[in-house]
């Protein structure tokens, strides 16, 4: 097998590994950042912080006693506390019997447990304050949509009839009632796809009819990193004006053709800056989250529609951004864990679980589309690391968190014995498991 042929076009191999290493190394460094400002804030001293692992490349020293370092290996990283055997923060029991009680309230196995979980914690929650914080500044610089359905830009169309403007808003489309964007959207579904629609708008204090394209036409408001659709280089903007031939004037149009194609290569006729050309493309079977929770399998090409018109958006304030930054990371949790369930119970398919080779694939794809999506995409990848590592396995932190409730619970740690045994399961399990995401990746889900 030609690995060089497993990743997308962007600057090839080495800028899709380029793309792959940066954005793990922004969450790494932001998971482990999260334990070493919790293990200085609670008193833990922290003699090693590393991104990376292996040989050393880069190494500095601060006033702290606390060495930064970049490693060969930029496939993770770890903050090794004082008393630590080893990055895992196994005990060092020859270290820790040679220091006197108030040293040994430095490390991370004489500090109390308070000061233990929230170290350990921190680190999940950094990735989760990440993924907010940049859910949050990407909503504050897009904006959010206004209630009412007002034309802020229109799209480029191949329409011959577009007597819609900015400024415009919209009362009525095809004679239907449009008061705010949901009864707008509720519109869309009621009336016919035609290539023109009449629309009632509020014009300079006035009211008039104008022509247009379909509200919601076969346009492509965004494509999916690593979909049928970019594959064959199809970008936000164009828009498909027939499916072997057929034409269509609305975006469900599209959905349906391709819904049911059963998997079945489809011709596109698509325009693009003036220029109408075809591509081929093959839909892919799709495990789709539901709003009411659960999944629907359906036949996708990649592409997400969008009104004929930019909705006139207004900036939201700080707390607004922040609010909606944690509900999109709850959602993206949400998902993720609810995906997982469902693999188990054998609901969808297991080639929803990917490994790094596909973590890698999407990144370079995500790159490939600019900075905002290449951003948006750590941020949903710092809330799935985040929720990884609260589940309650041996070496995870979710596992250590176990331990310490075990440890609130009877008053005393597991012990010595019990620990090596968990841990060791622990690491089994986790490999067991990336092994399994990259069988996904190299051969049962190409």
């Amino acid at each position: 097998m030609d690995i060089f042929g497993l990743v997308p076009s962007f600057g090839g191999f080495l800028g899709t590994v380029a793309a792959f290493v940066v954005a793990l190394s922004i969450i790494v460094a932001v998971h482990e950042f999260g334990h070493y400002i919790a293990g200085r804030w609670s008193g833990i001293h922290a003699e090693v912080f590393s991104l990376g692992f292996g040989p050393r490349l880069f190494a500095v020293t601060d006033r702290r006693g606390t060495r930064w370092q970049v490693a060969a290996l930029p496939l993770g990283g770890y903050v090794r506390f004082l008393g630590d055997a080893d990055a895992a923060s196994g005990r060092d029991g020859a270290a820790l019997a040679a220091m006197d009680e108030a040293r040994r309230r430095h490390t991370m196995h004489g500090a109390p447990l308070w000061a233990r979980a929230v170290t350990v914690a921190a680190g999940p929650a950094a990735n989760f304050l990440l993924s907010i914080l940049v859910f949050a500044g990407a909503i504050m610089a897009s904006g959010v949509a206004t209630d009412a359905p007002v034309v802020g830009q229109l799209r480029p169309m191949p329409a011959a009839v577009q007597e819609l403007q900015p400024g415009d808003r919209i009362l009525a489309v095809q004679g239907i009632p449009t008061p705010d964007s949901a009864a707008l959207a509720a519109a869309v579904e009621r009336i016919a796809p035609a290539p023109v629609v009449e629309y009632r708008v509020l014009r300079d204090g006035s009211e008039r009819t104008v022509r247009g394209p379909f509200p919601f036409p076969p346009i492509a408001a965004s494509v999916q990193p690593t979909s049928a659709a970019q594959t064959v280089d199809m970008r936000p903007g164009d828009v498909v004006l027939a499916v072997d031939g057929r034409p269509v004037s609305a975006f469900r149009e599209l959905r349906d053709l391709v819904g049911a194609s059963d998997g079945r290569p489809l011709l596109l006729t698509v325009w693009r800056e003036g220029a109408t050309f075809e591509v081929a493309l093959v839909p892919r079977r799709v495990d789709l989250p539901l709003p009411e929770g659960g999944f629907e399998t359906r036949w996708l090409i990649g592409l997400s529609g969008g009104l004929v018109f930019e909705p006139e958006t207004r900036t939201p304030g700080p707390l607004e951004a922040l609010a909606r930054g944690a509900g999109q990371t709850w959602t993206v949790a949400g998902t993720s864990l609810s995906a997982l369930t469902h693999i188990v119970s054998g609901a969808i398919s297991t080639c929803n679980l990917r490994g790094p080779i596909g973590i890698a694939e999407t990144s370079g794809a995500a790159a490939s589309q600019g900075l905002s999506t290449f951003i948006w995409f750590v941020a949903v990848l710092s809330t799935a690391v985040g929720l990884l590592n609260l589940f309650p396995v041996p070496v995870l932190d979710g596992g250590h968190l176990v331990f310490f409730a075990w440890e609130a619970v009877t008053g005393r740690p597991p012990g010595d014995r019990a620990l090596r045994v968990l841990m060791a399961l622990g690491l089994v399990v986790l490999v067991s498991l990336m092994a399994f995401a990259l069988g996904n990746d190299l051969i049962f889900c190409r």
